[in-house]
């Protein structure tokens, strides 16, 4: 604490974009604090005004158009009917955004009937046209970027931030969607759209006949994140009325599923339909003078009601039409009319209050969220400026309230969930719980909703007190998954047929507009989590030199017995510092598991290794009969051979691995070869030879299938060295021997050569003496 005012240190990562402080309610003392959402990110660049270049607006006398990122509220752009506007903190500072010369037409650039933001730059919908501007240039969408060239009648993007999430598709998540009267288009980052639908396709989809009409009404994004809803116009001979059916696409099953949705509304209806942040399918639609709500996952339908006028909000504001409608995260709902009257309710509430008259009914605004999730009302004045004002949309709400002598069922609503996204494997469990406070006989209890596949069992335990005249009801839900892969006929499909994503709510069975929060909202993905990793124990990048460099592998320590010997450059980058192991030294990896969080715990779990160039002059100290097996176990050369037509790497895995300690499984053999499967506590090493040193490169993959729904690998290097050991005592005593023999028998065959020649000449004179010649 400084100054009386606290000071927090947050930790972030690349993702981190939404934060919420939450108090730590008391209750009964009064002692609460307001949970308070904010934003923390990088803000990003707004687009620069070029010089020279030309306002782009809606038509005159249209109202205006906001739209913001997901994830970054505080980006904003708004489209009035003089110039567009744009901020990246939520309109303390702004620019205007405008367009080159002679690429539109006065009127064209004054005809801006849709707008959207995205990460490739502002989207203006012109006359049927997609236009882009971008930090570079205004471009023309249309068939260059597999787009129609006109006719498109309306875009949208996402409402609701989701930075986490799990989605098996290779393709990405679409970032806005386009259509016309008959075509859908998904547009990815990047500038690159597909088209997903057309309403040919539908009509055999909803089993229509191709005779009767269907067109495209409207399309949204629901609160899902990998979800799209389309709303579709049906009618038959279309001269008085229409009837309006509803179909959701999820992106990454690629599956279309109609909806039990029905309306009957006159020909030329158009309505808006926004899905409020709930884990079930809801939505509300409006019309320019009513609100339809479909709440319980389009269970319970109807007209929102107000106090007089049955509904009809046009003639509570003074025959204003509906101009925009707000959504939070908190369940808000408030309905702005053009001359800015404004309409509250919350989600699963059915009547909606008036709220005060906030501003001058001449002034255009609209309603956007700032930084830390609370409404905000922008102003635009014909002069060409902009001025953000903040609405106190709690203060107003429990006014209306106080005067209505509405109270929140409940005294307190808390739960356990910290954060809107959990990750789930193969063998975890996730519980949470919720506790809600209320007076006696009040009869609440916690309900708890999912929307996704069945792939998790669900269980609900529930302890009930009461006391002072008051009840406390505490529900702990514990979601797992119970399936067994190992040894099954086929391991992929299982899996991808127990993954996917699912989004879970819990909430009071009632609850007020005076309630602080309606539900809590997180998604439980069940599959493989790309931030988790496994690494050996005791090997790193920083205590090594770091270089790379060139060794030789001999032809007869390799796997397959090449002609020539390989040639190796070792990848520091990717091997890391190799670990130096004298030769005689046994090994056994320990191998690590970790996430984005760091450290998560040592795998216990069977794992095997190989040497990625090939090597096999390695063995393993184990053979199968000391581990325990009563078959011959799956070893490199046998799952090799039965598997010759996949590479090493894919040969033998948690797909097709099976154990030996069953006489069910596999097939009797020789039990003293080399058991070649480790895990933490079998005291499997791995043994080097003696008579020389090498480098070898290890990959290791985790064997057990029940571990993770994650391809988990990891690499380590190992150098031995030592000093080759001499001869054996018996080899080097023979050699001497055999030396020794040779000598003494050079030395006594020369003996007796010598003494021959002695003899030989002994007696002799090596020189006759020269005799005198006689004279006659």
């Amino acid at each position: 604490m400084k100054n009386g005012t606290w000071h927090i240190s947050v930790p972030m990562t690349a993702g981190d974009m939404l934060k919420e402080i939450r108090g730590n309610q008391v209750a009964f003392q009064d002692c609460f604090i307001a949970d308070f959402l904010f934003l923390l990110t990088v803000p990003l660049l707004t687009i620069p005004e070029i010089p020279g270049s030309l306002p782009i607006s809606s038509p005159r006398g249209s109202q205006l158009m906001a739209d913001w990122y997901d994830c970054v509220l505080s980006f904003v752009v708004v489209v009035a009917d003089m110039e567009t506007f744009q901020t990246n903190d939520s309109f303390r500072t702004w620019t205007r955004v405008r367009v080159p010369p002679n690429i539109l037409t006065d009127d064209e650039r004054h005809s801006v009937s849709d707008m959207n933001l995205s990460q490739d730059g502002i989207f203006f919908l012109i006359n049927g046209i997609l236009y882009v501007k971008s930090f570079h240039e205004f471009t023309r969408l249309g068939r260059n970027v597999d787009l129609p060239d006109g006719g498109i009648i309306g875009i949208t993007s996402r409402k609701w931030c989701w930075v986490r999430y799990l989605m098996k598709a290779k393709r990405g998540r679409s970032s806005m969607a386009i259509w016309t009267e008959n075509e859908v288009y998904l547009g990815y980052t990047g500038l690159k759209f597909v088209k997903i639908i057309t309403t040919e396709n539908l009509k055999k989809l909803l089993n229509i006949s191709p005779a009767t009409t269907l067109t495209i009404h409207n399309v949204e994004y629901t609160a899902h994140p990998l979800e799209l809803a389309l709303l579709l116009n049906y009618c038959v001979t279309c001269t008085v009325s229409k009837k309006v059916y509803l179909v959701i696409y999820n992106e990454d099953s690629k599956e279309w599923a109609h909806q039990d949705f029905a309306l009957d509304v006159a020909i030329d209806s158009f309505l808006i339909p926004r899905f409020l942040y709930s884990a079930m399918p809801e939505f509300i639609l409006w019309d320019k003078h009513r609100i339809y709500y479909y709440y319980h996952n389009l269970t319970i339908t109807g007209v929102l009601q107000t106090p007089t006028e049955s509904g009809n909000l046009s003639r509570l504001s003074d025959n204003s039409i509906i101009h925009d409608v707000f959504t939070d995260y908190f369940g808000n709902i408030v309905v702005k009319m053009e001359n800015n009257i404004m309409f509250y309710f919350k989600i699963n509430i059915r009547d909606a209050v008036k709220l005060h008259l906030w501003t001058n009914s001449t002034i255009k605004s609209v309603t956007s969220m700032n930084a830390w999730g609370q409404v905000y009302l922008i102003y635009v004045f014909e002069n060409g400026t902009i001025h953000p004002q903040e609405y106190p949309l709690k203060l107003e709400a429990e006014s209306i309230a106080f005067q209505r002598k509405e109270k929140c069922p409940y005294i307190a609503f808390h739960n356990n969930i910290f954060t809107v996204f959990y990750f789930l494997d193969k063998g975890q469990n996730l519980s949470v719980w919720a506790q809600i406070v209320y007076p006696e006989n009040v009869g609440l209890y916690i309900i708890v909703e999912s929307y996704g596949p069945k792939i998790l069992e669900q269980k609900e335990q529930v302890h009930y007190e009461i006391a002072s005249g008051y009840c406390t009801k505490t529900m702990t839900v514990t979601f797992s998954q119970n399936v067994n892969y190992e040894a099954v006929d086929d391991y992929f499909k299982l899996q991808h047929q127990n993954t996917g994503l699912l989004l879970v709510q819990i909430r009071p069975s009632e609850y007020a507009r005076t309630c602080p929060r309606s539900q809590n909202v997180f998604q439980v993905a069940v599959g493989c989590d790309g931030n988790k990793f496994i690494a050996v124990k005791g090997f790193n990048k920083k205590e090594c030199l770091r270089h790379d460099f060139i060794y030789i592998i001999e032809k007869s320590f390799l796997r397959n017995r090449p002609s020539k010997n390989l040639r190796v450059r070792y990848n520091w980058k990717e091997y890391g510092c190799p670990l130096r192991l004298d030769f005689r030294e046994k090994f056994h990896p320990l191998l690590q598991l970790y996430d984005d969080n760091g450290f998560v715990e040592d795998v216990g779990v069977n794992f095997i290794v190989w040497e990625i160039h090939g090597r096999d002059d390695y063995t393993f100290n184990n053979t199968m009969k000391k581990s325990g097996c009563l078959n011959e176990a799956q070893t490199w050369k046998s799952m090799t051979t039965l598997n010759k037509h996949l590479p090493l790497e894919d040969a033998w895995g948690p797909e097709n691995y099976k154990h030996c300690f069953s006489y069910a499984i596999g097939k009797p053999g020789d039990l003293n070869q080399p058991y070649e499967i480790i895990n933490k506590s079998n005291h499997n090493h791995l043994v080097w030879p003696v008579d020389h040193s090498g480098m070898y490169v290890f990959r290791v993959k985790i064997l057990d299938p029940n571990y993770s729904f994650c391809n988990l690998t990891a690499i380590f290097a190992i150098e031995t060295f030592g000093v080759i050991p001499s001869p054996s005592v018996y080899l080097v005593a023979s050699l001497l021997f055999l030396l020794t023999l040779l000598f003494f028998s050079v030395l006594v065959l020369s003996y007796f050569h010598y003494m021959r020649i002695y003899k030989r000449y002994i007696y002799a004179p090596l020189h006759k003496p020269e005799r005198k010649q006689k004279t006659n």
